[in-house]
């Protein structure tokens, strides 16, 4: 069972990566959370990995913290979540952003994610309750291995953030034209010149589904 890689960033996109390490290329698949705290291509990367092992598939997900990773974990424990709507949740919601809302019982908060749905909102809450307080939630963050800053716009003819983020809200169920309206709103809206992608993901779910 492979636990963690430690590789160069090949490809790079809101919810597939490629990190190349002793001549392989490993496709992992990664929440937003992680991909927001990506390297330029041709960086190095380590990330906290999970297999998942189906029989017509063996499947990477990618994480930048243990935390997130047992919060994968804990999601997959759920009826009817699978790894593409855990990967959904916590695109939305930060591990902590999450238990908070279990253990609040805010079911809306949720359900707001899309994908999920108030009944499957409502089994994450009933299940997990019990379940997040030995969630522990001041991980360090696994850094790129080469000490290079995050950053979220990737150097030359890469997609832009606002790519990124059309790209990122399609990802999680959003229609095509409908995320590039919302993202070019946000930006026409922006006050703070060029947000980062990480503001401007936020901003955009904020306006497709109100979530503060």
């Amino acid at each position: 069972m492979i636990a963690t890689i430690k590789g160069t960033l090949e490809v790079r996109g809101p919810a597939r990566i490629v990190l190349a390490t002793a001549g392989v290329g490993y496709e992992i698949f990664v929440p937003l959370s992680t991909f927001y705290r990506l390297p330029g291509l041709g960086d190095t990367v380590a990330l906290e990995i999970r297999q998942v092992v189906r029989e017509d598939a063996i499947t990477l997900y990618g994480f930048s913290t243990p935390t997130e990773k047992r919060a994968f974990d804990l999601l997959l424990s759920v009826q009817h979540v699978g790894p593409k709507l855990a990967l959904a949740i916590l695109s939305v919601l930060e591990p902590d952003e999450l238990v908070g809302a279990i253990r609040r019982e805010e079911v809306a908060k949720i359900d707001a994610v899309p994908g999920v749905g108030p009944k499957v909102a409502e089994r994450v809450v009933r299940e997990l309750r019990d379940k997040v307080d030995g969630l522990r939630l001041s991980d360090a963050v696994v850094e790129p291995a080469n000490g290079a800053p995050r950053t979220s716009t990737p150097a030359g003819g890469s997609p832009t953030p606002a790519d990124d983020a059309i790209s990122a809200l399609v990802n999680l169920g959003v229609r095509p034209g409908e995320a590039k309206r919302t993202v070019d709103s946000v930006l026409e809206a922006a006050k703070d010149g060029a947000p980062e992608l990480e503001v401007i993901v936020r901003r955009s779910l904020a306006v497709l589904f109100g979530e503060k």
